[in-house]
């Protein structure tokens, strides 16, 4: 088989494990909850100011009771940054890089199994000089998109090493956003923990672009 079907059947069996119902803006979400015009303008100010910082890789983490409404700011904060673009020179790429809204009522949105497939098809998706680098981690390590893959070696191939090689092709690139909203929506502590974990010492990696992540969960969320 040439490397060219090759990529191109990594590229199918990654579109068919990313849970697309996980993405900010899906359908299946509809309606949207989001922040009305002229409210929370203070929140999401703060937000923001983290988000823009080309300083350094953050974590803001927004926590409280149930229907306090972390999702619409969620959901608010991702628009935003999809209607950003990485540099003056592109038109195409975003700085939202990527989200995952999880809900324990869906069977692949209350676990971490699809997790960072997901994230690495709307990367590829947002940054097309990324597909090759994704597809040729899943040729090499077909296993990874496993759901009983380690999440550690799932990160690593299809969420750091795009991200590295990123790094490298756009040396002028803003600040990307992620944005994760209903952690405690995860049906295990145990994953949860992990992937908490994981992406907290990622944003400590010199060798990724400046890059943030927004949380949100229950204030009972490990």
């Amino acid at each position: 088989m040439s490397h060219s079907n090759q990529s191109d059947r990594a590229w199918e069996r990654l579109s068919q494990v990313a849970v697309h119902s996980a993405v900010y803006d899906s359908r299946e979400r509809l309606p949207y909850p989001k922040c009305l015009k002229d409210t929370r303008t203070n929140l999401l100010k703060h937000i923001y100011g983290f988000l823009d910082s080309p300083e350094k890789s953050q974590l803001v983490w927004l926590h409280g009771t149930a229907g306090v409404g972390k999702s619409a700011v969620a959901f608010t904060v991702a628009e935003r940054m999809r209607d950003l673009k990485t540099s003056e020179e592109t038109t195409v790429e975003k700085r939202l890089a990527g989200t995952f809204f999880f809900s324990r009522t869906n069977t692949n949105r209350r676990t971490t199994e699809y997790f960072f497939a997901t994230l690495a098809y709307q990367l590829a998706r947002n940054f097309s000089c990324l597909r090759t680098d994704i597809c040729k981690a899943i040729i090499e390590n077909p296993a990874v998109l496993e759901p009983d893959s380690s999440l550690r070696d799932q990160m690593e191939a299809l969420f750091l090493r795009p991200l590295r090689q990123l790094c490298k092709k756009r040396e002028n690139c803003l600040p990307l956003s992620f944005v994760i909203d209903a952690l405690d929506e995860c049906t295990s502590e145990a994953e949860l923990t992990e992937l908490i974990s994981l992406l907290g010492k990622a944003l400590h990696k010199s060798d990724l672009p400046k890059l943030h992540i927004l949380l949100t969960s229950r204030s009972t969320c490990s």
